[in-house]
């Protein structure tokens, strides 16, 4: 029996550069593989063309330094020849109104590839697209321009702070339109992990990244739904999970915590699209977003009914990204966002502080960027929305004492609230609000 010799797929493209197509140059680049990183946006070439990520994500910068010029190139299309595999990693938002994903950036990136490779390249799609788009978008254009295609779907399933190191030792899920198209994307990402997982089809694969994230979401909810019941109750959500959790043999209880991003704040939306057209409506991926989305307004209504009297008051924001650990720079889905309005009309001034979000952004979403000494001094209120190593770290001995903060809201339960409490400052969380100590 004669075995087909698979081509080597060393020279790969990447259409946008975005968090999913960043990490997957560096790592690809670390390998060996030669990367043509492609993006629309001059100010995003342009820093990548000098070996500077504008996105932070812990050991990028060093491999974009090392490779860049020699393993990774940046342009605003592939280079002439094509390229051995040309991997789609744009975005795939939902709208703000109906929710639905806009597919215009996968359906371009297909046409940009049809025009400059030819059906040798093997199409692979990375972003997250709903069950059938890369059959229904991606295939058509490639078919249309060559009569024939290769084409896989292997989703991203990275965590932000670790992607460098799971895209390595994560499983690399992959499904194929065919079984030439499945050998070469398994050749493809062999290259890259250790583990492969083979499935039988496009969809298959699709949908695997929509379950992980979507269960991921239900979980998180369950959680924050124990809180907003414990809050009610006078009852402590920590204390109910910690003792829920020891040593029972079942699946833990997640801690309540605000739940955003780019994955968790838009896939659900995008599994519910496709599964409204099978006419199956997912009532518990739904019920689970809904519960999520309503944290952080909740949190913000609450912390405006604490504080009591508004007029001329200040609340310090501590936690501008979506998440504090592992630490990251995304504002995708950051509960400030939500919490904002209501701020807002309470007339609330508003100052805020992240380690890692520029002073601009901070304005953007609202807020007057400070450093730790200067926002305690200022406010009447602080509100903890991150779990930032550098907010488990504060020393509120020396930050309260001599200010004018009567309450702190720590969402994440980061601080020693005793210590707090010993300052005469009232101290809760999500679905912790014990009686005010007396000032």
């Amino acid at each position: 029996m004669v075995t087909e010799e698979l081509p080597e797929l060393r020279r790969v493209g990447i259409i946008g550069m975005g968090y999913v197509g960043l990490t997957l140059t560096a790592a690809m680049a670390d390998k060996g593989y030669q990367v043509h990183g492609v993006d629309t946006q001059p100010a995003v070439l342009d820093s990548l063309s000098q070996g500077r990520p504008h996105i932070f994500e812990p050991g990028i910068e060093d491999v974009f330094g090392e490779w860049t010029g020699r393993r990774i190139f940046v342009s605003n299309e592939l280079p002439e020849g094509g390229v051995d595999a040309a991997i789609i990693c744009v975005s795939t938002p939902v709208n703000e109104a109906g929710h639905e994903p806009y597919l215009g950036n996968l359906a371009a990136a297909a046409e940009h590839i049809a025009k400059v490779c030819g059906p040798e390249t093997l199409v692979v799609v990375r972003s997250t697209v709903p069950v059938g788009a890369t059959r229904a978008v991606v295939l058509p254009r490639l078919l249309d321009a060559w009569g024939s295609a290769r084409v896989v779907m292997a989703p991203e399933r990275t965590i932000q702070g670790q992607a460098l190191r799971e895209l390595v030792e994560l499983p690399q899920v992959v499904g194929g339109l065919d079984e030439e198209s499945l050998r070469l994307g398994l050749a493809l990402f062999g290259g890259l992990s250790a583990q492969l997982v083979p499935v039988s089809t496009l969809e298959t694969a699709e949908l695997v990244k929509l379950t992980n994230n979507c269960h991921t979401d239900v979980i998180y909810s369950f959680g924050n739904e124990v809180a907003r019941y414990t809050e009610s109750l006078g009852l402590d959500p920590l204390e109910v999970i910690r003792a829920t959790n020891l040593d029972y043999p079942r699946p833990d209880i997640a801690k309540p915590g605000y739940v955003g991003g780019g994955c968790l704040s838009k896939d659900p939306y995008i599994l519910i699209s496709g599964a409204d057209r099978a006419n199956y409506p997912l009532p518990l991926i739904r019920a689970a977003r809904q519960v999520n989305e309503e944290l952080p307004v909740h949190v913000a209504d609450r912390l405006v009914e604490l504080i009591g009297d508004t007029e001329g008051k200040t609340v310090f924001v501590l936690g501008w990204a979506y998440k504090g650990w592992p630490p990251t720079d995304d504002m995708r889905g950051t509960p400030i966002a939500a919490m904002t309005p209501a701020f807002e009309a309470a007339g609330l001034t508003v100052l805020g502080h992240d380690p890692l979000v520029g002073a601009e952004v901070i304005r953007r979403y609202g807020g007057e960027p400070v450093d730790l000494a200067a926002g305690f001094a200022a406010a009447d209120a602080v509100l903890v929305i991150t779990d930032h190593p550098q907010y488990r770290a504060l020393d509120v001995d020396s930050l309260l004492p001599g200010s004018n903060v009567t309450l702190v809201y720590d969402s994440w339960r980061v601080l020693d609230g005793s210590r707090v409490t010993g300052h005469g400052v009232r101290y809760a969380g999500l679905g912790y609000e014990p009686a005010e100590a007396g000032r």
